[in-house]
C-alpha cells in the first residue's frame, strides 16, 4: 500500500492553484481570455503604466504569468518557472506600490503575495507529484535554481528601473 505523502499533496495543491491564477492571468494578457484585452490592450496598458517598448513588455508579461503558471502547475522546471512569475509580479508590485499595500485600494497586496508563492514554491521545489521528479529532476538542478533567480532578478530591475526613469523624465517641472 502507498501512502500519500502530506508534504507533497500540500505542494501539489499549492502548485496548481497559484499556477492556475497566474496562467489564468496571462492569458488574458497574451489571448484576451477571461475577460482580458489580450496583446493589443496589454500593450497599451503597458504603454500607459510606463513600460517601454510596450509591445515587448505585454509579451514578456503574459509569457512570464502564463508561462510561468503552467509550469508552476505541471511542476515542470520549477525553479525556472517560480523565478519567472516572481520576476513579472515584481513589476506588477512596482505599478501597484503607489496607492499603498492593500488590494482595495489599488495596492500591491496581490500581485506581492502571488511572487512569493512563486518564489517559495521555485526555491522549494515541485514534490514528489511532479514533472519535474518524474524526470528525475532534469530541469530542475542547483545551477538551474540559481541562473533562473539571478536572471529573473536582474531582469526584474531593469524593467522597474527603466520604468522609473521614464516616469521621472515624463513628470511635468514644478515651478
Amino acid at each position: 500500500m502507498t501512502c500519500i505523502n502530506r508534504r507533497d499533496l500540500g505542494l501539489l495543491i499549492l502548485r496548481v492553484g497559484t499556477g492556475a491564477v497566474l496562467a489564468a492571468h496571462g492569458s488574458q494578457k497574451l489571448a484576451g481570455w477571461f475577460g482580458g484585452g489580450g496583446i493589443e490592450g496589454t500593450t497599451a496598458g503597458m504603454e500607459a503604466m510606463g513600460f517601454h517598448p510596450p509591445k515587448y513588455s505585454a509579451v514578456a508579461a503574459g509569457l512570464g504569468e502564463a508561462g510561468g503558471g503552467v509550469l508552476l502547475a505541471l511542476g515542470l522546471a520549477t525553479p525556472a518557472a517560480g523565478a519567472a512569475a516572481a520576476g513579472t509580479m515584481a513589476g506588477a508590485v512596482a505599478v501597484h506600490a503607489p496607492a499603498g499595500f492593500f488590494a482595495m485600494g489599488g495596492g500591491y497586496e496581490y500581485p506581492a503575495f502571488l511572487g512569493f508563492t512563486a518564489a517559495a514554491i521555485g526555491l522549494t521545489g515541485a514534490g514528489r507529484y511532479s514533472l519535474d521528479h518524474a524526470t528525475h529532476h532534469v530541469l530542475d538542478r542547483p545551477w538551474t535554481l540559481a541562473l533562473a533567480f539571478a536572471g529573473s532578478a536582474l531582469g526584474a530591475a531593469a524593467v522597474v528601473g527603466r520604468r522609473a526613469k521614464g516616469q521621472v523624465a515624463a513628470a511635468p517641472e514644478e515651478e
